[in-house]
């Protein structure tokens, strides 16, 4: 790409900015006029006409964006160019006719009608095939048309061209909804809450605790949109179990003369309590259907109590997982299990609860899950030590006015994810360049996430009880108060999501730039720079902004579908037809997991609002102690981290590890065995498990998977 500045023949004064067809003023910038020129085969005249048509502005400082294209038109037929400027024409009334139908409630619901894949099959975790799915697919559909139509013009038509993504468009901004949460059970279970008719008080036993943990998750999930976590569950339940234990210390005093035996009974008895307890709430969760047709995404985090109560929580939880689901033993998708790794307390073999970890190593070579959290290193990171708000998204250290630290009854409030790659392809390969285009991008993402909290400000306490009135949320508000109180001074978080550094990094540095440290530190500087522009707007709005390393399921699919649109096959990036994850390794490649960990480390720093690492490896169940020498060795290095292992069996022959991907799916290698019914397949997607054979994917994720058959997903490795 030429500079423009150097090859106009006249000193012009350009416009600082361009008010554009929603009335929203943007900074001018030099390079989209020289894009269009491009685009119509004229870049070879470029200088001559964009002077004609900076001159033609008069030394306006600023234009309207229709202005502009009047403009551009006048001096296209000026210098003879009549069909450019009858084709430039044309583009400009497709776009505004591809906004009409986009914004269309009719059109979008006539291709769900026609199950268009792309809208079907958006979400893995949601199954097409069942009537309150469909619902609540028809109810999306509806509301991101009317939800376009209600953000800035300007920033939807960004979404709309895959200059950005605003995330969860089916509920938002249609609907004030947040997204994902922390829940608050210790200050509901403590104080009791209310559901639907039905005053609920304090339970008085581990059982009774864990049913109503479900029933509150089952109401919080209808309430919001994203995924909700449990906080230290081991150390949450465990007052409800001590009073089981005291229940049976009576009950055994009836009949039992040795104190010592009492205690043992007491013991035994509780024991079975908690086990039974916890795999109740396995089950119920598994159960549960949120109003919007899914499973609730749920994430217990456990690991750090050293009581015998909370060794025996955890314990339970990991040997329920190992057992599996139903009579077939399948693997539990939900709900997603974190165990914590902390020194002292089960890190090394002379830890009190280093068993427990030993478990935990078990139960991941058999069921992926749990992934770990290293105690220290989150703390480093994020300035607290929490599990993640569903799979990823990450609450910052934040104290109350007393200086009390708070995490539990914190919440996100969405996602703007920025296509870093369209980026880099956009600037050619200039550095100074793509740094204009990403201010541009920073500047459009921002009035995104602007317009998400102004729009969650619009609810009131009685739009969602279960998370204003009654606990979730931590406060519990009147009927009439504020809303704001809940989120202001930087108490929730807003998050600016960002994909595809590899690809950035292949534009500027080829396709096997990972041990080129220019290149490293290139696209470090990138996050470190969207981090900046968060901390930037914390101070400006009283909200907390934060980097986002975007689970982006079918979005790795739908920007390079985009992009390859515009730009055409280009190998190493648009041509496999997929964008890697965030900060991820290039997924083609074999890094060994101390490679690929290595490499990943410096970018969470700066992306404390969201990120996970993984690592895949062979079938492990004959070898755990290498998963648990990658587990120490990370210690020190990175704060989250999960694990892939081949885990699929076919009830059918009877064969364990990992199923063939072919161009019709997965299919046993054995027996070639596909039917959900007798075989249990399960893939990472995203941060969470799946089911690819009860869950197509037919543009996203697990088609990917099956059509590259060696790659299980871009998150994968």
């Amino acid at each position: 790409m030429i500079n423009i500045k150097e090859h106009l023949k006249v000193k012009v004064s350009l416009p600082t900015e361009v008010v554009k067809r929603d009335g929203y003023p943007v900074k001018f910038q030099l390079y989209k006029l020289e894009n269009v020129l491009e685009n119509l085969n004229l870049e070879a005249k470029s200088s001559t006409l964009l002077n004609t048509l900076l001159a033609s502005f008069n030394g306006q400082s600023s234009i309207t964006a229709q202005e502009l294209s009047q403009k551009m038109v006048e001096v296209l037929e000026h210098f003879g160019y009549q069909n450019e400027a009858q084709a430039y024409l044309t583009y400009r009334q497709k776009e505004e006719q591809s906004w009409k139908e986009q914004t269309d409630p009719r059109t979008r619901l006539e291709r769900l009608l026609s199950q268009d894949p792309e809208l079907v099959h958006e979400n893995a975790n949601k199954d097409s095939n069942v009537f309150n799915t469909q619902r609540d697919l028809t109810a999306g559909t509806v509301g991101k048309t009317l939800g376009l139509k209600l953000m800035p013009q300007h920033v939807a038509k960004a979404h709309l061209r895959g200059d950005i993504h605003y995330h969860d468009l089916d509920y938002t901004p249609w609907s004030p909804m947040t997204n994902c949460c922390l829940i608050d059970f210790k200050e509901m279970l403590t104080n009791g809450f209310k559901i639907g008719n039905a005053e609920v008080v304090s339970p008085h036993s581990i059982q009774t605790a864990t049913a109503q943990m479900s029933q509150i998750i089952a109401n919080v999930a209808s309430s919001q949109y994203g995924g909700c976590s449990a906080d230290r569950v081991d150390e949450l339940l465990e007052p409800f179990a001590l009073k089981n234990y005291h229940k049976h210390l009576v009950e055994g005093a009836e009949f039992i003369d040795s104190q010592e035996k009492v205690e043992q009974f007491a013991k035994k008895r509780t024991k079975k309590d908690i086990y039974d307890a916890m795999q109740a709430l396995e089950y119920e969760i598994n159960t549960l259907f949120s109003s919007q047709g899914q499973t609730p995404f749920t994430t217990l985090g456990f690991g750090l109590g050293t009581s015998w109560i909370c060794r025996e929580i955890q314990k339970s939880i990991l040997r329920i997982r190992i057992t599996g689901l139903g009579k077939e033993k399948r693997t539990a998708i939900f709900p997603k299990l974190v165990f914590t790794i902390k020194k002292g307390v089960n890190f090394a073999p002379t830890d009190p609860n280093y068993d427990v970890k030993e478990l935990a190593v078990e139960c991941a070579t058999k069921r992926m899950y749990p992934d770990v959290l290293m105690y220290d290193k989150i703390k480093e990171i994020t300035g607290s030590f929490k599990v993640p708000m569903g799979c990823r998204s990450f609450l910052q250290g934040w104290t109350d006015e007393n200086g009390v630290e708070i995490n539990s009854g914190r919440m996100n409030l969405g996602v703007v994810t920025v296509n870093l790659p369209r980026i880099a392809l956009e600037s050619h390969g200039d550095f100074d360049l793509f740094w204009q285009i990403f201010e541009e991008r920073m500047n459009i993402a921002k009035t995104a996430l602007d317009f998400k909290v102004k729009r969650v400000l619009d609810a009131t306490p009685e739009n969602a009880p279960i998370l204003y009135q009654y606990g979730a949320f931590g406060k519990r508000l009147k009927p009439d108060d504020d809303v704001s109180v809940m989120f202001d001074h930087e108490r929730a978080t807003v998050s600016l999501g960002y994909i595809g550094l590899y690809e950035v990094g292949t534009v500027f540095f080829g396709p096997n730039w990972e041990k080129n440290q220019e290149a490293h530190d290139f696209t470090v500087s990138i996050v470190r720079s969207l981090d900046a522009h968060c901390k930037r707007w914390s101070k400006e709005t009283g909200y907390h902004f934060s980097v986002y390393s975007t689970p982006s399921e079918s979005l790795t699919d739908r920007f390079c579908r985009l992009d390859l649109a515009k730009f055409g096959e280009l190998k190493d990036i648009t041509a496999k037809e997929y964008y890697t994850n965030s900060f991820h390794y290039d997924v083609r490649k074999h890094p060994t997991p101390f490679e690929k960990l290595s490499f990943e480390k410096d970018y969470p720093q700066y992306a404390a609002g969201g990120f996970i690492h993984y690592c895949e490896y062979p079938n492990l169940k004959q070898n755990p102690k290498a998963l648990e020498a990658v587990w120490d060795w990370a210690y020190d290095k990175i704060g989250y981290l999960g694990t892939n292992t081949p885990i699929d069996h076919c009830y059918k022959c009877g064969f364990q590890g990992e199923f063939k991907a072919t161009a019709r799916g997965f299919e046993c290698p054995d027996c070639g065995n596909h039917d959900p019914k007798t075989c249990d397949c399960v893939k990472r997607t995203c941060g969470y498990l799946g089911n690819p054979l009860q869950r197509p994917m037919v543009h996203g994720r697990h088609v990917e998977i099956a059509s590259r058959k060696k790659n299980i997903s871009s998150e994968m490795r």
